[in-house]
């Protein structure tokens, strides 16, 4: 690819090792950092640390975006860089600016807030050019219902001008999808 691309991943803190969550997205940051890119996530457990752990055991490198809010969470072992910052807010954003591409895996509603602010991001092109995947078929309804809405009517909107968010059915097909999305740009 030449330059290093950065991928974060936005997932729920709640899988375990050993839980198909977390060791699918174990095998995610295997097939990102193969495919040579970087991860960069939330930094803390379940499918922060899975996709983390899977890249290091890769060869990869990790970056984790932690926040001063979250009090009782720690790090996970498989960060190489820690980037720190005050507010929830702040560590989305800045999980947001770091990223060359983006794949929400299974999660709640701190995953679905990261979905929603990079889909509208891409929608009202406040940023361009970069892809977006989401891992198996969870976030299907949600998307199906959304564009409802903006394919229903005409609008200079992005996502009425074309999908803007990849459903991937494995691992492998996100890392395949990023790195032909990335390799044109």
């Amino acid at each position: 690819m030449g330059k290093e691309f950065i991928v974060t991943v936005f997932g729920s803190s709640r899988p375990k090792e050993g839980d198909a969550d977390y060791e699918e997205a174990r095998v995610l940051g295997r097939d990102l950092a193969r495919h040579g890119f970087k991860s960069c996530s939330g930094g803390y457990g379940g499918v922060m640390e899975a996709v983390s752990r899977g890249a290091k055991e890769a060869g990869g490198r990790t970056y984790g975006v932690t926040a001063e809010f979250f009090k009782t969470a720690k790090l996970n072992a498989w960060i190489d860089v820690e980037v720190r910052a005050k507010t929830w807010e702040e560590r989305l954003f800045e999980l947001i600016r770091r990223a060359d591409a983006f794949v929400a895996c299974k999660g709640g509603t701190g995953t679905l807030v990261e979905l929603a602010v990079v889909w509208e991001m891409l929608n009202k092109s406040v940023m361009t050019g970069k892809p977006f995947a989401v891992l198996g078929d969870f976030w299907q309804p949600v998307l199906d219902r959304v564009r409802e809405v903006e394919l229903g009517h005409p609008a200079p909107w992005g996502e009425a001008n074309g999908r803007l968010v990849y459903v991937a059915t494995s691992p492998g097909d996100v890392a395949s999808h990023l790195t032909a999305k990335l390799k044109q740009t």
